[in-house]
């Protein structure tokens, strides 16, 4: 890809810091919204199966619908964004989550459910182009990596609240329904606040509005090549695979750490089951130390390979069995702040890489990544327990992060060239 300067980037010095927050703190709520509809439904699950009989084999397939609509349609989005701009596509992403929890209150069977999981993964795939379309080109350069650190916050927090606002909601009412209600009013409130900020979403208006001459000579040095040519490049599919591995940790963590936990440290479920909460707590705290690292670290895969490695060796040793059990519950939430770290110089790599003009392409296509490993990591880690090879399940998660440390590499030696070359 042609090198050329980005009209949009925002290169602007001097911009208010309340601009900026505002900016990253909607994202944030944005983004904290999606990965709350990640799990509408799955702490339901105990309600669905008394109100419908269905198995959680049956009940899992609901998730694998969600990843796979999401997956397809987040690498799609990516040209949707690049054409008509992120800010109508967040409203319109906002809007299906509504539409999903309204399906799901009124689901009189399993095809109103699964069709509730179509909607709530139309609902997410467009949000990691638009979103970092968004921070790219409405945050100023020094704040950046702060405004990626926020955004995966935000993520993880939504993350923690779905399982607690879902079956509390229906612990407390009696009924799931009301729960997918609340689910869609909460959407529709995101939604309005969205609406009444929408300037400060406007991913088509520059920080600083170049003058004819600029705009002329960016246009006359404009890339001309296909708009799939991106997908040419090795670093966006180095990025790719990184969320592979990286994602398929996480899955093992969130999914099967609880029960693996318990099988082999006699644990009580109910102790276990806050290891996926410790895990992103400490990641979030991870995030918001990453996001001050990230401006002040040159070459960003050594901090990457640092971090997920230290998370690697601690889970590694939970899986060795060789720590006493609340000891290992400890260790193996802990092991969320590497990863945690890692994350504002994951997405400042992935920036790094993006050519001019294909930031929303490149990163739907890369965050695709994220829901592929979703989709195949859950059978793999579910059968280790099936077969009874519980430490299995953090010797893969750590092996999975050795592999995305190997793929960050990769990117970041071919961002220096691309440096360099410049």
């Amino acid at each position: 890809m042609n090198a050329s300067p980005s009209l949009s980037a925002p290169a602007a010095a001097g911009v208010p810091l309340r601009q900026d927050a505002r900016t990253i703190g909607l994202i944030g709520l944005a983004h904290g919204s999606s990965h709350f509809f990640h799990l509408l439904l799955p702490p339901l699950f105990p309600w669905l199966i008394a109100d419908f009989g269905y198995s959680y084999s049956e009940l899992s397939v609901l998730l694998s619908v969600f990843f796979v609509v999401s997956g397809v349609g987040q690498a799609l989005s990516g040209f949707l964004v690049d054409r008509v701009g992120a800010r109508p596509i967040l409203f319109a992403a906002l809007t299906s989550f509504a539409v999903a929890g309204v399906i799901a209150s009124s689901a009189t069977g399993y095809a109103m459910l699964l069709l509730a999981s179509v909607f709530a993964g139309l609902g997410n795939a467009p949000f990691h182009p638009v979103d970092f379309t968004i921070l790219n080109k409405r945050v100023s350069a020094p704040r950046i990596g702060h405004a990626f650190s926020v955004h995966g916050i935000s993520g993880n927090l939504g993350w923690a609240l779905a399982p607690v606002f879902m079956a509390g909601i229906t612990t407390a009412t009696g009924s799931w329904r009301t729960a997918c209600l609340c689910g869609a009013a909460l959407a529709a409130i995101v939604l309005v606040v969205m609406v009444l900020n929408r300037d400060a979403l406007d991913d088509r208006k520059p920080l600083v509005q170049p003058d004819a001459a600029t705009r002329a000579a960016a246009a006359a040095n404009a890339p001309t090549e296909h708009p799939m040519a991106f997908l040419r490049l090795p670093s966006v599919w180095l990025c790719f695979s990184f969320f592979f591995w990286s994602t398929c940790a996480l899955s093992a963590i969130q999914s099967f750490a609880s029960p693996a936990l318990q099988s082999m440290y006699g644990l009580p479920l109910s102790l276990t089951a806050l290891v996926a909460t410790g895990y992103m707590l400490c990641g979030a705290a991870g995030m918001l130390i990453g996001g001050f690292l990230v401006g002040r670290v040159q070459r960003l895969e050594k901090l990457i390979a640092i971090s997920l490695l230290a998370s690697a060796v601690l889970l590694a040793i939970v899986g060795a069995g060789m720590l006493p059990g609340y000891l290992a519950l400890f260790v193996a939430a802990v092991a969320g702040f590497g990863t945690g770290i890692a994350g504002p110089s994951r997405d400042m790599l992935i920036k790094k890489a993006a050519p001019p003009g294909a930031t929303g392409r490149v990163y739907g296509t890369v965050y695709s990544g994220l829901d592929l490993g979703f989709c195949l990591a859950a059978p793999v880690f579910g059968a280790m327990l099936d077969a009874q090879v519980y430490g299995g399940v953090f010797f893969g998660s750590a092996t999975a992060l050795a592999l995305s440390v190997v793929s960050a590499a990769f990117v970041g030696q071919k961002v220096a060239q691309k440096y360099a070359a410049a």
